[in-house]
């Protein structure tokens, strides 16, 4: 019985082997194949010309060294001060100019947090940290790395959060409030993509169930 077997055994695995060479030609394998086809690429792997176009600073953070997009110059109000000529608190009254009055804070409960928490009120060109130190519009990073702190290191190691361009070097990583609204972080709900299912309609009708 055990040479029965072992006789059923070898003439398989000559037919398995006998069969791939068949099919493959002169390969024994899909990935031997794979291997001898295969042309190595001499080219330098890079996103700088798809980065070209875009306005961007060098950080550091811990040991990680990378690019981030300015900041300030994608403001439409900035620089605050020409506004801003003096302190907020100086500004206040029913015939001072309103602006600003479409932002609406919805980010945390009013008991910990209002405009001042971020926004320096003596010097309106600066973000403030939690301590009352100067943070650069550039670098508003910093305070969103107050309170959420995981989310800081997973992005300045390259798991949170999307890059510029490509993943080919140089890195350059979206900050922040290049994906989130810092007033107003938290995504609104959506459907998810869907191809070849339900139309736009049957998931509006379906929202009633």
């Amino acid at each position: 019985m055990k040479n029965r077997t072992l006789i059923y055994s070898v003439v398989l695995l000559l037919g398995i082997f006998l069969f791939s060479c068949k099919e493959e030609g002169k390969y024994h394998s899909i990935s031997d194949k794979i291997e001898g086809e295969s042309k190595p690429y001499h080219g330098i792997l890079t996103s700088e010309e798809l980065l070209a176009d875009t306005e961007l600073i060098e950080i550091t953070e811990g040991e990680h060294t990378f690019l981030i997009p300015e900041r300030k110059g994608q403001i439409k109000s900035f620089a605050c001060i020409e506004c801003h000529s003096k302190p907020v608190s100086q500004m206040m009254g029913k015939d001072a100019p309103k602006a600003h009055w479409n932002i609406k804070l919805n980010h945390a409960n009013s008991d910990a947090m209002n405009c001042a928490t971020c926004h320096n009120g003596e010097e309106m060109n600066q973000l403030n940290t939690l301590t009352g130190k100067n943070i650069d519009f550039n670098l508003s990073y910093k305070l969103c790395a107050q309170c959420h702190s995981s989310q800081f290191e997973d992005w300045k190691g390259g798991a949170h959060g999307k890059k510029v361009a490509g993943w080919a070097p140089p890195r350059a990583s979206n900050t922040c409030v290049n994906c989130h609204n810092p007033h107003s972080p938290s995504f609104e709900k959506r459907w998810p993509v869907q191809f070849n299912t339900k139309t736009a309609i049957e998931r509006n009708e379906g929202l009633g169930h």
